[in-house]
């Protein structure tokens, strides 16, 4: 068994993780359960749901399960309402530019990941070409042209 609890051949899920493995975004709360965990009434949750400020997942029977992830962000919600004085329109808006500031943080990391993948494969063909120089040939240098004057005497026979 691997450290990430897949077997021999891998991971178990396509995500590449093991679907027994709790995360914060791992769905196990009930609506009851995560009220009590954020200290706001159930139904505060089923309105901050319809608003889309956070949308748990659902079973098969349609219930909602919240992650850690999920309390969190209904405890922001709450803070930024109550604290801030903020409306459920701009908490909303809020969390829409979070979100996008989030992806295109990640999109950046991954372009920054293949420039950096192109600037190693480009270094590598550079050293190839190098490499395969043909080492007998000189490299060609322009004759500066001067006004030195050089005599020539052809050599004599000797008789």
């Amino acid at each position: 068994m691997n450290i990430d609890g897949s077997g021999p051949g891998g991971p178990r899920t396509p995500r590449g993780r093991n679907p027994y493995q709790l995360t914060e975004e791992s769905p196990v709360y009930v609506i009851s359960v995560a009220a009590e965990l954020s200290g706001l009434h159930p139904q505060t949750l089923r309105q901050y749901d319809r608003l889309g400020l956070v949308s748990p997942d659902r079973t098969a029977g349609r219930g909602r399960r919240y992650s850690a992830r999920d309390i969190e962000q209904l405890r922001e919600v709450q803070r930024l309402s109550q604290d801030e004085g903020i409306n459920l329109a701009g908490i909303k808006r809020i969390i829409e530019l979070e979100n996008q500031v989030a992806a295109l943080q990640a999109r950046v990391a991954e372009l920054s990941a293949a420039v950096e993948g192109a600037a190693a494969l480009v270094q590598q063909r550079e050293a190839a070409v190098h490499a395969s120089y043909r080492r007998d040939l000189v490299p060609y240098q322009d004759v500066q042209h001067t006004s030195a004057l050089v005599v020539w005497r052809p050599k004599r026979e000797s008789q």
